[in-house]
């Protein structure tokens, strides 16, 4: 699925393919609540970081690596300089593959048919995990990939 991207503003546009466009996946931990200004969790969608393409807001962009353990994260998250909003995140560690997230991007997303709730153990207190019934619930992150659960969907 060809998905496109920006910023609140508007000066930051970008595009991606995605064989795992579902937004189904709700990360709790610290970094992903305190940097995407959610209701305490992010969503990021899997995409071929190799079909990447930055159109617009090369100058507004900018990374940030938040530190784990003492250390800085391999992992950049991208957000607009200029109106704050979560874009991308992108790992060496993983040169194919970029994550979206799913509240930047414009193109109409698939509903996804159930949520699963990562990183459970550091939620914040006031967090409410929301959900379905049969919804995966784990204190960290589930064995299973992105593109194993949109298998197993039939995605």
């Amino acid at each position: 699925m060809h998905l496109e991207g920006s910023c609140r503003c508007g000066r930051i546009r970008f595009s991606v393919d995605s064989t795992e466009p579902c937004p189904f996946l709700r990360c709790y931990c610290s970094i992903c609540r305190k940097t995407a200004g959610t209701g305490g969790y992010a969503i990021n969608i899997g995409a071929d970081h190799r079909t990447f393409q930055l159109h617009q807001g090369r100058d507004d962009l900018r990374i940030y690596r938040a530190a784990i353990d003492g250390k800085e994260s391999s992992g950049q998250r991208h957000f607009c300089g200029h109106c704050g909003t979560a874009l991308w995140i992108y790992d060496e560690n993983w040169p194919d593959l970029v994550y979206p997230h799913a509240g930047a991007i414009d193109t109409p997303l698939p509903e996804p048919p159930e949520h699963v709730h990562a990183m459970l153990g550091s939620k914040a207190p006031w967090v409410r995990v929301e959900g379905q019934p049969g919804d995966d619930r784990f204190d960290e992150f589930p064995d299973e990939s992105l593109a194993d659960w949109h298998r197993r969907h039939g995605l």
